[in-house]
C-alpha cells in the first residue's frame, strides 16, 4: 500500500482533548478512513498546534483527500513518501 505525508494547517490550532471525547474523535477518523481503504498511521503536531504532518497509507492521493473531506480536515499537500531507516544499513 502506498504511503503519504499529509500536511495540514489549522489556523486556530488543533485541539483534541486528552479525554474519552478526544479518543472517540480520533477513532471516528479511523472508522471514516477505513471505508475508503485509508489508514492513519500517526501524526506529528507542531508546538503551537497549527501544523500537522500525518503519515497515511492508502490506495492513492484521491482517497486520502476524500477521507480528509469526510472527516472535515484540511489538506495543504499530499506527498508520496517511503521509509528511510538508518538501521537498514547494518
Amino acid at each position: 500500500m502506498p504511503r503519504y505525508l499529509v500536511e495540514r494547517t489549522f489556523p486556530e490550532g488543533l485541539h483534541i482533548p486528552m479525554t474519552a471525547e478526544g479518543a472517540t474523535a480520533c477513532l471516528n477518523v479511523v472508522d471514516h478512513n477505513a471505508d475508503l481503504g485509508v489508514t492513519w498511521v500517526h501524526s506529528y503536531v507542531t508546538g503551537d498546534h497549527r501544523q500537522t504532518y500525518c503519515i497515511y497509507d492508502g490506495p492513492d492521493p484521491g482517497a486520502i483527500r476524500r477521507a480528509a473531506e469526510r472527516n472535515g480536515l484540511p489538506v495543504d499537500r499530499i506527498t508520496p513518501v517511503s521509509v528511510l531507516d538508518p538501521y537498514f544499513y547494518r
